[in-house]
């Protein structure tokens, strides 16, 4: 039986399918408009065709050859005629195809007689409601700016000897790396650490936005809705197949990200679901992403001892350092 978000994605895929087709075709006619010669050379390649496929039909034996390679010659020119006429408006037989959103299942949802993975991940964004997805077309390792950070060191002020700008840098390298490496069971998972504005969160969708682009699934939603959900599933008293599934999906899916881990109001159910979380990932091989506010020390001194351990031993840490970004920006658009 179909969920309704299953039945809501389909719906979705067919109209946006049908409109990349019905885009398509409008462009052509426009072109076609503007450049009538286009429209009558196809026009007579279709002629051409239709009397091949007589030919083949009617003629004898002795002459069916060579009317069929009069014609297929003829066909040949018409296209060559064609192919020059779209070139000198600067445009192949490409521009003509639809714009799919994925052109590996070309919006059915469906590739090579399964479900595509873009569909599986849509059904994952509806049903977590995952709206934060939708920034990961925006944020990703292509637009991830420098800009704001510095490249003066603060020893004093940091407590390293890099620079702000030094330190992203590694760390971004070390997030694309990790992004390109979700099948290796020795790549250890990552914990961003740093106080607000820093960029946890932006290189957190950069993260996902390549994992998707490989047709990995991503669960990305924050610790207090994540912990809530699981929570929530464990005392419903009436569990459907769609909640098991929905509740399953968070230990199966490739990569968790879990952001904003130490602003949920934690409790011993809370506290039994994050280890849980955590613990069945990494015995499963499933790769996490985790940004707190929180310092090692305040994660050791909030969470038990058995969460903290498998922070530390199976994290990298990588520790934030800079200016809050979006005071920075502030002050950019007052100036």
């Amino acid at each position: 039986m179909q969920s309704e978000a299953y039945r809501k994605i389909e719906a979705e895929y067919d109209y946006k399918r049908q409109q990349a087709q019905k885009d398509a075709k409008t462009f052509k006619e426009n072109v076609y408009d503007e450049h009538p010669q286009l429209a009558q050379i196809e026009a007579d390649i279709a002629k051409v065709a239709i009397e091949s496929m007589k030919a083949r039909i009617n003629s004898d034996d002795n002459t069916r050859a060579k009317e069929q390679e009069k014609l297929e010659k003829k066909i040949e020119e018409l296209q060559v005629e064609y192919d020059k006429a779209l070139k000198r408006i600067g445009l192949t037989l490409e521009d003509f195809e639809p714009k799919y959103e994925c052109e590996k299942c070309k919006d059915t949802g469906m590739y090579k007689d399964a479900m595509c993975s873009c569909f599986k991940q849509a059904l994952i964004n509806e049903s977590f409601k995952q709206s934060n997805m939708l920034k990961i077309k925006d944020e990703n390792f292509e637009t991830f700016d420098f800009g704001y950070y510095s490249s003066n060191p603060d020893k004093e002020k940091y407590g390293i000897d890099k620079s702000p700008l030094e330190k992203m840098d590694a760390i971004r390298k070390q997030a694309y790396d990790f992004s390109h490496k979700l099948d290796d069971p020795e790549q250890k998972n990552l914990l961003f650490s740093g106080t607000t504005g820093l960029g946890k969160t932006f290189l957190a969708n950069c993260i996902a936005n390549e994992a998707i682009k490989q047709g990995k699934s991503v669960i990305y939603q924050t610790a207090p809705i994540l912990l809530d959900k699981m929570v929530d599933y464990q005392f419903k008293y009436n569990k459907t197949e769609n909640d098991r599934e929905e509740y399953q999906k968070i230990f199966e899916v490739d990569l968790l990200i879990i952001d904003d881990l130490g602003t949920e109001t934690m409790n011993s159910a809370k506290f039994s679901e994050l280890f849980n979380i955590i613990n069945t990932r990494l015995l499963k091989g499933k790769k996490m992403v985790i940004s707190t506010n929180l310092t090692t020390q305040e994660i050791k001194n909030l969470y038990e001892e058995r969460i903290f351990s498998r922070l530390v031993g199976d994290f990298s840490i990588l520790r934030f350092i800079g200016e809050d970004i979006r005071v920075l920006k502030k002050k950019i658009n007052k100036a």
